[in-house]
């Protein structure tokens, strides 16, 4: 009879991943393993190999890297630096039974790497292993990349563990409350602006016909905040951000609709990102920097970003909530 006491579970949060500093050398061995994957780009390898190494990785890590340095902490990666503190205050948490519960973090690209961290959870004996994606929402080109890594380390194990694998919590009730609380005390703080805007990564439009269920994730996880504020469909606004490329990709365009709002007599408004975990590049530098000077130039008045759940305390019930939908 198996001893449960003596049970343990390896349980890995995954996010996606930093460049090791923001050097622009760092930041194109980032950037081309990331752009390399082919969950991220949906072009032919051929068509894309040409384009990433002529007309990509040439220019762009010295913009990026701008950019990394604009946010970088004395910590490290804000994405990096925030995914530790939170898997940092899970530890010693312990299973619904008593199960000793083994928490640790990966990145799917860049260091700590998701194949040595797995290997790590074999060299410890774990009897299962949890896979938890910090991305709400699923997508292919993010948890399901994760899930490719994963799958293609087990084909080398001779003793498979048991896997569960979390592939989205965007409708998750503590998941909402928690974004719900957080722009509560924002309106604590700083008061209520005229429209709150749920910013979103974007996507190329053409995956959702290819049967990403994305959008209308994201579409979900906005009407419940909005009903759990008591928000009517005049004080908020769903959008979609960090648009690359000429394809046609999930709308409305973020920066579109921040440039058309003062022409709209709408000149303050407050932006949170629910796609996103922990704080990072895309947050830090394009949402609460770039997209408040659009904002503004464009004769808006108050810009306020809302930061993402973080290492907060209600981030970690959040995490222990869906660890134990499966454990």
């Amino acid at each position: 009879m198996t001893d449960t006491s003596a049970k343990k579970v390896g349980v890995l949060l995954v996010n996606l991943g930093s460049p090791a500093s923001p050097k622009t050398g760092d930041v194109r061995r980032f950037l081309r393993e990331f752009l390399g994957d082919p969950r991220v780009v949906n072009l032919p390898r051929p068509l894309w190999w040409l384009i990433l190494n002529l007309f990509v990785l040439p220019f762009r890590p010295k913009k990026s890297a701008h950019a990394y340095q604009s946010i970088w902490t004395e910590q490290g990666s804000p994405l990096i630096v925030f995914t530790e503190k939170l898997t940092a205050k899970l530890q010693g948490f312990e299973g619904l039974d008593g199960t000793n519960l083994v928490i640790d973090c990966a990145m799917r690209y860049g260091k700590p790497a998701l194949r040595e961290k797995l290997q790590n959870f074999q060299k410890q004996g774990v009897h299962e292993i949890v896979i938890l994606p910090l991305y709400p929402q699923y997508s292919s080109t993010t948890t399901a990349s994760i899930f490719d890594v994963v799958a293609e380390e087990f084909v080398s194990w001779r003793h498979m563990p048991g896997l569960h694998f979390i592939s989205d919590f965007h409708e998750h009730p503590s998941y909402i409350e928690a974004l719900a609380q957080s722009v509560r005390q924002h309106w604590q703080a700083n008061g209520q602006a005229e429209l709150l805007l749920l910013s979103f990564h974007g996507l190329p439009a053409k995956l959702t016909e290819w049967g990403d269920p994305y959008f209308y994730q994201c579409q979900t996880t906005g009407r419940l905040l909005a009903e759990q504020l008591g928000l009517n469909e005049q004080q908020w606004k769903l959008v979609f951000q960090s648009r690359f490329g000429k394809a046609e990709w999930l709308k409305p365009y973020c920066v579109e609709v921040l440039q058309e709002l003062p022409q709209q007599g709408i000149k303050n408004v407050d932006v949170i990102c629910p796609g996103f975990s922990v704080d990072c590049l895309e947050t830090l530098e394009e949402i609460a920097i770039a997209n408040q000077e659009i904002f503004l130039e464009a004769g808006g008045e108050t810009y306020r970003y809302i930061p993402c759940l973080n290492d907060s305390d209600a981030h970690v019930e959040v995490m222990l909530d869906l660890i134990k939908t499966v454990h």
